[in-house]
C-alpha cells in the first residue's frame, strides 16, 4: 500500500493487534471480521473507496497469517522463484525471464518478520549468529534466508516455489525428453536400478527427481531424506519422510543427512531417495545402496556426468580417508545410471545425457552413453545399449527393452 492507504493501513493493523491481545488466539474467520469491523469504523472517519477497502482487507490479511505482500507472488502460478534483495529490491522469474518487481517493503523490519514467520513453523531458527538457513513454505517451495552481517543488502531471501508436482508426462510436453525415454526410464526405476540426477543450478534435478519417483511401485517402503523437505510423493502410503536439522544457538542439536541415512537403513526400506547430496554423507549413500537397497534415487550439482563421478568423489574423502581406487569402486558398484540434466541459453530445461555406470577399470569408472541431446535437432537422441540388464531380469521385465 502506498501514499495514504499506508499510514492508513498501520493504523488499522495497530487496532486489529489489540483486538487478538483482548481475545488471545483468533481463528482466520475471526481473524477476518475484526479487520472488516476495523475497516468499517476508518471509513466513517474518512473516505475508503470500495477497492481500497477490498485491498485493505486482502493485505491485512496477509500480513497477519500469510507471507504480507510477498503471498500475491507465492499465488501467482506463472512465477517460479522470488528473489529478496533487501526490503526495497525484489526480483521475479516470470516464464524464464527474471524481472524486478515493483513493489517493496517499507522496512527490513517488516521483511524480517515474515522471514522469521517462515523459518518458526518448521521449528528452525535465523539470527545474526547463525544468519544463514534453508526453510520451505506450506506448499512445500524451498527457502533460503540470508541476513546481516553476512547479507550487504539486508535481509535476503529465495523462494523456489513447487506450485504442483511435475510428471514425466508434463516433462515430455515439455519437450525435456521424448515419450521413448521416459518408457525406458520407468522400466529402470520399476526393477530397482540406483539412479542419480546431476545438473546445475535451477536444471530442476528436484523436479526431475519427483517426476521419477511417481514410478516407484505403490507396494514398496520409501524413506526420503532431504535438507529441506519438498518432494511431493503422493502415491507410496508406506512413506517416511526425515529432514535435516540445523544446530541451535548453542552450537546444538544438529542432525544431519548423514546420521538420517544412516538411521533409515534401520527402519526396514524398500527404497531410499535423498534430496540432494553436498558432502561427508555421499559415502553413507552409496553403502547403502552397496547393501540391498536397490532402486534408491538422490540428486547432485555439476557441470556434466563425468564431473558429477569427480565430485562424488570429493564428497565421500569429506567424510572418510580412503584410497581413490577405493572410492572408485564403490561408486561403480553403488551407481547403475546417471542422467545428467541442463538449462538451456533460452531458459528451457532438458535431459542432457543418460549413462549407464559400469565396472572400475583401468582406474577410472566405465560410462556407457545410452542417451545424448542432440543440439540441432533439439531432442534426446538413444546412442548405445543397457549392458546391466540383470535387474530387468530379476523382476521379469527383460523383453521390455
Amino acid at each position: 500500500m502506498e501514499g495514504m492507504n499506508s499510514g492508513i493501513m498501520e493504523a488499522l493493523k495497530e487496532r486489529v493487534l489489540e483486538g487478538i491481545k483482548e481475545k488471545g488466539t483468533v481463528s482466520d474467520e475471526e481473524l477476518l471480521r475484526l479487520i472488516d469491523s476495523e475497516i468499517a469504523l476508518k471509513t466513517r472517519e474518512s473516505h475508503i473507496s470500495l477497492s481500497e477497502r477490498i485491498s485493505l482487507r486482502k493485505s491485512m490479511f496477509n500480513g497477519f497469517r500469510k507471507l504480507d505482500l510477498l503471498q500475491e507472488l507465492v499465488d501467482d502460478k506463472s512465477i517460479s522463484e522470488i528473489m529478496i534483495n533487501g526490503p526495497k529490491d525484489i526480483f521475479i522469474e516470470k516464464n524464464g525471464r527474471m524481472v524486478k518487481w515493483a513493489k517493496s517493503f517499507e522496512s527490513g523490519e517488516q521483511l524480517e518478520n515474515i522471514i522469521q514467520q517462515i523459518v518458526s513453523r518448521i521449528n528452525r531458527s535465523v539470527n545474526t549468529g547463525s544468519p544463514i538457513v534453508d526453510a520451505r513454505l506450506e506448499d512445500g517451495s524451498r527457502v533460503h534466508v540470508v541476513l546481516p552481517p553476512v547479507a550487504l543488502n539486508g535481509p535476503t531471501m529465495t523462494i523456489r516455489k513447487f506450485p504442483e508436482p511435475i510428471t514425466i508426462e508434463k516433462l515430455i510436453a515439455l519437450k525435456s525428453l521424448g515419450r521413448d525415454c521416459a518408457d525406458f526410464l520407468k522400466l529402470l526405476v520399476e526393477c530397482g536400478y540406483n539412479m542419480f540426477i546431476s545438473g546445475g543450478t535451477n536444471s530442476g534435478k528436484s523436479t526431475f527427481l519427483n517426476a521419477l519417483s511417481a514410478f516407484i511401485p505403490s507396494s514398496e517402503r520409501v524413506i526420503t531424506i532431504e535438507d529441506s523437505a519438498e518432494l511431493q510423493i503422493r502415491h507410496i502410503p508406506n512413506l517416511v519422510r526425515l529432514e535435516t536439522r540445523n544446530a541451535n544457538s548453542e552450537g546444538e542439536g544438529e542432525i544431519s543427512m548423514s546420521e538420517l541415512i544412516k538411521a533409515s537403513l534401520r527402519m526396514n526400506p524398500s527404497r531410499i531417495i535423498v534430496g540432494e547430496v553436498r558432502g561427508r554423507e555421499a559415502i553413507d549413500m552409496l553403502s547403502a545402496m552397496n547393501t540391498g537397497h536397490s532402486g534408491s534415487l538422490s540428486t547432485g550439482h555439476s557441470n556434466s556426468s563425468r564431473d558429477m563421478l569427480s565430485r562424488l568423489e570429493t564428497m565421500v574423502l569429506m567424510g572418510v580417508d580412503m584410497p581413490i581406487a577405493a572410492i572408485r569402486n564403490q561408486i561403480a558398484s553403488a551407481l547403475d545410471i546417471l542422467i545428467h540434466l541442463g538449462r538451456l541459453s533460452d531458459g528451457t530445461r532438458k535431459v542432457l545425457e543418460i549413462s549407464e555406470i559400469g565396472g572400475y577399470e583401468n582406474g577410472e569408472i566405465e560410462i556407457n552413453r545410452l542417451y545424448k541431446y542432440d543440439a540441432e535437432e533439439n531432442r534426446l537422441e538413444k546412442c548405445g545399449s543397457l549392458k546391466n540388464i540383470e535387474k530387468l531380469r530379476l523382476c521379469g521385465k527383460e523383453r521390455a527393452l
